[in-house]
């Protein structure tokens, strides 16, 4: 999970939306003649999570029963049930193009709408089931996809993704994810500006639907319903990671913002021993390495994104060094020495300069570099050793593990993590 999505909506959306809804209703064998019904009503409900689900080239769409696509003026412009799908993708001019087998295309020219649910069906994108109803815009070239869901569900297709599928014994870490992650939802609702609150991705929470659900989860959910972290009178953004590698770190350390008093540095020490809470975490302890060529490319491909660097080739990397630590020892400042000029990247940016061949960020801030250099000063090789996986602010969710393992209940993990907060209902 990102600190905060930060992608802004797509100017053709916002210049005007081309929007069906697929809505649970009475089974239709065949779509019908477009019919005026009441237009279903909006999704002003303050626990209604808008979830971008991506945006497609074409899309299929319907239900695990009976469903309907209502446009913005009440008409029912195709019905369906379970054995029926609907193929959706963007007309000319922000249309949306509806088709079922054996039928030619129709199009819907509306505003954007909702629909609620009023069976106990799931709703249906490309055979993943959902909870809620969706709604589908249209750009230029792409359908884009929201699910509209009540929050308590939402997190039901969340918590799994993002704490992992756990045992009895690990019931605790599942609430604290329960309450963190409702916490860090519930601030971002009612979004004005990007047409929906959440991405479905790790640029907010990852998110699997009904797919995703399952027993242990559900349980931790029910349990601690309408639970949040509060720090004095507000609701806070619960920020949270996979391994912290020993010690969490302070928001500053990572991202360009002003450290909040619950986002402290805590340690993740067992006692006095020489254990933490989560080094039994599969990236407790990493090591990644580049050869002098790769290096070259990977920083061709990224450096520029994170820092100001010349339209021309970057060229060789020279040297790779650590200019400044943070206080929880992660890495504040990169220098990297080039053919082209030396460049210096800061924070969590640093993940993603330094990624693999492949693409994957680097693990996190907190390592340490190692260059071989050639007997006449040529950058060999460079590998990094390190600690932990994630940005490191906020609740390690392996620490959770590991204090849940030793006892601990999950306000006392919460309290942990979230120094000088307090667990209280919201709803």
């Amino acid at each position: 999970m990102a600190r905060q999505a930060t992608a802004q909506l797509d100017a053709r959306i916002a210049r005007g939306l081309a929007v069906a809804t697929l809505a649970i209703a009475a089974s239709c064998a065949r779509p019908p003649t477009p019919s005026r019904t009441a237009p279903p009503a909006a999704a002003t409900d303050a626990r209604i999570a808008r979830v971008s689900l991506g945006r497609f080239g074409q899309a299929s769409i319907g239900a695990t029963g009976a469903w309907q696509v209502v446009d913005r003026d009440g008409r029912v412009v195709a019905r369906g049930d379970s054995a029926r799908r609907i193929r959706l993708s963007a007309g000319a001019g922000g249309t949306i193009r509806l088709s079922q087998s054996g039928e030619s295309d129709r199009v819907v020219t509306t505003a954007a709408v909702v629909a609620s649910s009023v069976t106990s069906a799931f709703v249906t994108l490309n055979g993943r089931r959902y909870r809620g109803a969706l709604r589908v815009a249209s750009t230029d070239t792409t359908v884009h996809v929201v699910n509209h869901v009540d929050l308590e569900a939402y997190l039901r297709g969340v918590v799994p993704r993002e704490i992992g599928v756990r045992r009895d014994s690990e019931r605790a870490a599942v609430e604290a994810q329960a309450v963190a992650a409702r916490s860090y939802a519930l601030t971002r609702l009612g979004n004005a500006t990007r047409g929906f609150d959440l991405a479905s991705t790790t640029a907010d929470q990852v998110y699997g639907g009904v797919d995703s659900e399952n027993a242990l989860a559900d349980a931790a959910i029910a349990a601690t319903a309408g639970l949040v972290l509060y720090y004095g009178d507000r609701v806070i953004s619960g920020q949270y990671y996979s391994t912290c590698g020993g010690s969490t770190a302070e928001a500053s350390e990572l991202w360009r913002s002003r450290d909040e008093p619950y986002l402290t540095r805590v340690s993740d020490r067992i006692g006095s021993t020489d254990r933490y809470y989560c080094d039994m975490a599969p990236r407790f302890r990493w090591e990644r390495s580049w050869r002098a060529d790769t290096l070259a490319t990977v920083i061709e491909r990224y450096l520029r994104t994170y820092v100001k660097a010349p339209i021309h080739p970057i060229g060789r990397v020279r040297g790779v060094a650590v200019e400044r630590q943070t206080s929880s020892g992660r890495v504040a400042t990169l220098r990297f020495d080039t053919d082209s000029g030396t460049y210096r990247v800061h924070g969590n940016d640093i993940r993603n300069v330094l990624r693999s061949p492949g693409g994957e960020s680097l693990n996190s801030t907190y390592f340490s570099p190692d260059v071989v250099t050639s007997a006449d000063g040529r950058l060999l090789r460079l590998t990094v050793r390190g600690f932990g996986y994630g940005h490191g602010v906020g609740m390690c969710q392996w620490g959770a593990i590991g204090r849940a393992r030793a006892g601990q209940d999950f306000r006392t993990i919460l309290r942990t993590y979230y120094p000088g907060t307090r667990v209280a209902r919201a709803y």
